[in-house]
């Protein structure tokens, strides 16, 4: 059975715990349990949590562990000297190391992310950069792994990184079996984005998100302005009016901005051609995506191919 360990401290977020669900789901899974779950703090004790809630929890003394995940805060507090020995003492005996969003300050604090790349929450991604200049900080990945040593967005990317390292731990079917079971996407890959083209467009009304969420559903589809505008129930001419109104840009573009999110992601977590991921995004040929990448990210599909596979390298 391998030992999970999660270090909570003052004000740590509590979105953060939806990780525990993840290898609670795994225990669930099997006749056995595959995983002993602490929650672990410096003290021990009751530790209350950003909003409020408090969870019980155990001191770090005589904490042996396969992995060790430090959670994080938002007000992104200076972690006192007991927390960062104990990571570092913790990160030399454990096999892996993790910290969900700010909790890569943690990490960074007790010089455990030195040399190595990182990722967290997008919005505090250069004042880790700032303090802990020695962290390859990489702003725009789900999570990344370097050598035994784990970072992940923030928020609910807790999931993807704890869906990963059970992966890493038992394989993809019972990865993907918890995933189904907790109804969410089966984990992003690490390189994929943190950002996302739907939440950048924000439409307002469920007419125009009914059509955006056809769009992203039928990708390979030509996806006209006739077909979309009869999925939001509305004329051509009224649907245009409204969807630019809404999200700031005309039909076409969105669905470009789609087609580019998903060919990115698939260049980057995939083994398919340029070709085939033009053909299944919708694109129809690599020079159509070509353009449309080096609009949207200054570069071709194959440079952020090589980046991928670079990146896939030096963490392997």
């Amino acid at each position: 059975m391998k030992r999970i360990g999660f270090v909570v401290f003052p004000g740590f977020q509590i979105l953060d715990m939806a990780a525990v669900t993840v290898f609670e789901m795994a225990n669930r899974q099997a006749p056995r349990a595959r995983y002993d779950i602490r929650l672990l703090s410096e003290h021990g004790g009751m530790v209350t949590s950003s909003a409020g809630i408090a969870v019980e929890t155990q001191s770090f003394a005589r904490a042996n562990l396969d992995t060790l995940i430090v959670m994080g805060d938002l007000a992104v507090a200076e972690p006192s000297a007991g927390l960062t020995g104990f990571v570092r003492r913790a990160q030399a005996k454990s096999r892996r190391t993790a910290a969900i969003c700010t909790g890569a300050f943690v990490l960074a604090a007790a010089g455990v992310l030195d040399g190595r790349r990182a990722t967290t929450h997008w919005l505090k991604a250069r004042e880790l950069q700032r303090r802990y200049p020695q962290v390859k900080v990489e702003d725009d990945r789900i999570f990344i792994a370097d050598d035994g040593v784990w970072t992940s967005a923030g928020m609910a990317a807790c999931i993807d990184l704890a869906l990963a390292l059970v992966e890493d731990d038992f394989g993809s079917e019972l990865s993907r079996w918890i995933a189904q079971h907790m109804v969410v996407y089966h984990r992003r890959s690490g390189g994929q984005s943190q950002f996302s083209a739907l939440l950048e467009l924000d439409p307002q009304s469920d007419r125009i998100q009914s059509a955006l969420s056809y769009a992203r559903r039928n990708l390979r589809k030509a996806l006209s302005v006739e077909e979309l505008a009869d999925v939001a129930h509305l004329s051509p001419r009224q649907f245009s009016r409204v969807f630019h109104d809404e999200t700031g840009h005309p039909p076409a573009k969105a669905v470009e901005n789609l087609r580019v999110e998903a060919a990115k992601t698939l260049i980057e977590t995939s083994d398919h051609s340029i070709e085939t991921i033009a053909r299944e995004t919708g694109f129809g040929d690599p020079e159509r995506m070509r353009r449309a990448f080096m609009r949207k990210y200054a570069q071709p599909p194959q440079a952020i191919k090589r980046a991928a596979r670079r990146a896939e390298l030096e963490a392997a």
